[in-house]
């Protein structure tokens, strides 16, 4: 992870790439995009490596920290400007309909987790959400969940997401990541106004359960011709022989359909004025700076609190907002900011993602979380990605 520098104040992510890096593997105007899985068989395998062995990778992930500590400033006037017109897109299945306000809070089904190998070869985690996209694909987190800060490779590795994840069970499946998307400015300099990521997955899988092995559980297993043998990870093939002859198997995997045809999507909100209320849902973990551990990671919490402006010059963080929160960075980072939230349908607009915390009253207690400003850049970003297709691969 990168080094923690103690400037005092805000604890932020993700640091500054030296100078001389290579630009990233394919951009338009300010729209930097990278592969993820691009094949069903790549797919497969990263698949296999969070469900082998009881889903071990699963459950032995820790939350992704790579937060650094920067001076920031709370600013009472000004702050973030629309770019542009204000503007909107509806949460799926929100177009045309209303329904009457809950009084309690309803948790989202859009919202769970996202997976990936760091720099350190290790299996971690972050919060994220689905949105609206044309083909119910498309997921939001930060970009730092994404996209390698750490080792300046170009994305995370075994990308998947995970909605509704709870001790290594996928209620609606698993995601693998196709094709990641974000500014231009976070891929090369790692500009903090523009840590976002939108994610296209492919349909979700849930591996058939049982015991792994072809004479005890033939449904699991599918056969494959032997040209495709060594395409396939070890753990999700097999061999057998019938009357002298070799048959080759791979595990099979049952499709879920889409991601939002199965949870929803959120909508989008850009070029909002600040002061909102917003709600903030994720999944917090770490502890606070005086070791108090308040929050487990394992299930879905919430805050709420109106936006403020705020700046963090130390990591190019000149358009940033911010909320009341007592969420800790760690699990938190990636958590959707959402805006005019319906409890009686669980969505709202996005309109932020937690790149990191902050104690601004130095009491050693995490207060506030924040989040870029989303502005026309942002809606950039998601319009590059929203009407991409990814379909199955089962």
């Amino acid at each position: 992870m990168k080094r923690t520098l103690a400037f005092g104040g805000l604890v932020a992510t993700a640091g500054l790439l030296a100078a001389g890096l290579a630009a990233p593997a394919q951009a338009a105007g300010d729209v930097a995009t990278d592969p993820l899985a691009t094949s069903s068989i790549a797919a497969y395998n990263v698949i296999a490596y969070w469900t082998n062995e009881t889903n071990a990778n699963l459950i032995n992930a820790t939350p992704y920290n790579v937060e650094t500590q920067a001076v920031a400033k709370h600013v009472s006037k000004g702050g973030p400007a629309p770019d542009s017109k204000p503007g909107i897109v509806p949460a799926i299945g929100d177009e045309k309909k209303t329904v009457a306000k809950s009084k309690n809070v309803n948790l989202p089904k859009t919202t769970g987790k996202v997976f990936f190998t760091g720099a350190d070869n290790k299996s971690h985690w972050c919060t994220a959400t689905s949105v609206q996209s044309q083909y119910k694909n498309l997921v939001a987190t930060a970009g730092h969940c994404v996209y390698d800060t750490e080792s300046n490779a170009a994305t995370l590795d075994n990308w998947v997401f995970i909605p509704g994840y709870y001790q290594a069970k996928s209620p609606w499946g698993i995601y693998v990541g196709k094709q990641a998307f974000t500014h231009y400015d976070f891929d090369v300099y790692e500009d903090a106004d523009r840590n976002y990521a939108f994610v296209t997955v492919y349909n979700g899988l849930e591996a058939y359960k049982g015991d792994p092995t072809i004479d005890a559980n033939p449904q699991a297993w599918k056969e494959i011709k032997e040209d495709a043998w060594k395409l396939y990870d070890e753990s999700i093939r097999a061999v057998t022989t019938v009357d002298g002859k070799k048959h080759f198997w791979v595990k099979k995997f049952v499709d879920t359909g889409a991601l939002g045809a199965n949870v929803g999507g959120q909508g989008l909100a850009y070029n909002q004025k600040v002061g909102k209320p917003v709600f903030v849902f994720g999944y917090p973990s770490g502890k606070h700076l005086d070791g108090n551990q308040a929050y487990s990671g394992q299930t879905l919490k919430w805050t709420y609190g109106k936006t403020f402006a705020v700046q963090a010059p130390a990591i190019k963080g000149e358009e940033l907002i911010g909320t009341k929160s007592s969420f800790t960075g760690e699990g938190a980072l990636g958590s959707a900011w959402l805006v005019n939230y319906n409890n009686g349908r669980r969505v709202g607009y996005l309109n932020g993602v937690t790149i990191g915390v902050s104690d601004t009253d130095n009491n050693n207690r995490f207060d506030t979380s924040f989040s870029p400003y989303f502005d026309g850049e942002l809606a950039g970003v998601y319009n590059a990605a929203k009407n991409l297709w990814s379909g199955s691969i089962a």
